[in-house]
């Protein structure tokens, strides 16, 4: 089976070849039609002249008109022009000087066109070369018609003459063409074997290589340039699963190895009821641990690899914010944190001022998201469960609802130290936890803001982080409303 390449430059051939075929064709006939027309056109005028003086004086002798006397300058106009003229009958009445003794034929059916007055052109066998004549009527007198024929030999000669150019022309241009293209395409096709050949040896390890630039940004440029990219995004998604699946493996590990101990300095000796009830208890925290872990990270497969879509039909945000500010408030009162959900738009000295995010009670009844309930809700407890573990003794956390032009806001804020701005990129990273978080003893993993920001942008929405007027940090949560 042929190449591409060669493929392409059979095809290259076969379209040049039937172009120029086609061209030469059209241009040949049209040689052709003007050079018999031109031929055609002189016959004519002759015709007519020598019919135009035999009708305006019907009174003298029929007489072909020949050239001047041998005094006058010599006349090129009949050289190769036969003339004879004819009655009705075909009987010719006179004849030029160079037919001699012969005439040209004349038949009934000519007789019978000529009679109704039509002009005739017609080649004839006569000779010892190709003949073509018109005949053209006389109008009154006793002469029927004015005959003048012409040799097509000069004609002919130049038609072959032109045909063997065009056929010269069209093979020197095939040959031309078909050279150029296929060097052409051996340029092209070799740019790309290059860099195939350089794309090959480009592996997982080795994704920080790159194709070499070939210079130019044309089209060949484009492509590695493009490529180049791609090659750049593959190496930050690998990077990515690469810190990820150490990252897991190192938060799997940790509860593990704990509960691991715990079962063995447990089971050393024998221990009351109450040991073995602590021992259970804390085994049971780990277990419970790394389950919300397991489901974090099956939850972001999922939406990873399209599993699981976020986008569902509209569902009311409020009822959910008033459930999980509920559940969290014990967590809040142990803390001594006053956790608030301001679903009507009231506001304190200092807080927020985002007044598009405004509503009262009734329209906040009525704020939807397109999004699952149930991941909804895994959003809010998340970043609400984030801003009450992280709010100082005393503090404020405030949840509040909002809408926007086409969008839905769910805000969560607090009055804590903030959250450094070289910190912010980096927070939605999976296992990413900032440096106010590992210096604290606040249990976590790492995977409740970048979960919340899977899901959030699964469904066409995205998180804001800001400072807030309360003094902390602010999540703004922007979810597509319905249409």
């Amino acid at each position: 089976m042929l190449s591409f390449r060669r493929r392409l430059a059979l095809a290259h051939v076969v379209v040049v070849t039937a172009v120029l075929a086609i061209a030469a064709t059209l241009t040949y006939l049209s040689l052709v039609a003007s050079v018999r027309a031109q031929l055609d056109g002189a016959l004519l005028a002759l015709a007519e002249q020598e019919a135009s003086m035999l009708a305006a004086n019907p009174a003298l002798p029929v007489i072909v008109h020949e050239a001047g006397a041998a005094s006058a300058p010599p006349s090129y106009a009949r050289l190769d022009r036969l003339v004879q003229i004819i009655d009705r009958d075909g009987k010719v009445l006179a004849r030029s000087a160079n037919l001699g003794a012969s005439t040209l034929p004349v038949d009934a059916a000519l007789l019978a066109r000529l009679a109704d007055g039509q002009a005739v052109f017609e080649n004839l066998d006569y000779g010892d070369e190709p003949t073509r004549r018109v005949s053209v009527p006389v109008s009154g007198g006793r002469a029927l018609a004015v005959q003048v024929a012409g040799s097509l030999d000069d004609v002919d000669h130049n038609v072959d003459a032109a045909g063997w150019i065009f056929l010269a022309m069209g093979v020197v241009l095939v040959v031309v063409l078909t050279v150029t293209g296929t060097l052409m395409t051996g340029r092209v096709f070799g740019a790309i074997d290059n860099v195939t050949r350089q794309a090959q040896r480009i592996s997982d390890q080795t994704l920080s290589d790159r194709l070499p630039h070939p210079g130019p940004r044309d089209e060949m440029g484009r492509l590695i340039d493009t490529l180049n990219d791609m090659l750049a995004r593959l190496e930050q998604a690998f990077e990515a699963q690469r810190r990820f699946t150490a990252d897991a493996s190192h938060e799997l590990r940790s509860p593990l190895s704990r509960l691991r101990t715990e079962l063995e300095i447990t089971l050393r000796r024998p221990r009351g009821q109450d040991e073995y009830v602590e021992a259970l208890r804390s085994s049971l925290d780990e277990v419970v641990r790394l389950t919300t872990l397991a489901e974090e990270l099956l939850t972001l497969a999922r939406l990873d690899s399209g599993q699981e879509s976020a986008t569902a039909s509209a569902v009311l945000i409020a009822p959910i914010l008033e459930e999980v500010v509920r559940r969290a408030r014990g967590t809040a009162e142990r803390r001594d944190v006053d956790l608030r959900l301001d679903l009507h738009g009231d506001r304190e000295p200092g807080a927020a001022d985002d007044a598009d995010a405004d509503v009262d009670a009734e329209q906040a009844s009525t704020i939807t998201a397109s999004l699952s309930k149930q991941l909804l809700v895994l959003v809010a407890t998340n970043l609400v469960d984030n801003a009450v573990k992280f709010a100082p003794a005393g503090g404020v956390v405030r949840v509040s609802l909002g809408a926007r032009e086409g969008w839905s806001a769910v805000v969560v804020e607090d009055d804590g130290p903030g959250i450094p701005e070289e910190e912010r990129p980096r927070l939605f990273e999976r296992f990413y936890r900032g440096a106010g978080a590992r210096a604290s003893d606040v249990p976590g993993t790492g995977l409740g803001l970048a979960l919340c920001d899977a899901i959030v942008r699964a469904a066409g929405g995205r998180i804001d982080i800001d400072a807030s007027p309360l003094g902390g940090g602010r999540f703004t949560v922007l979810l597509p409303a319905p249409r």
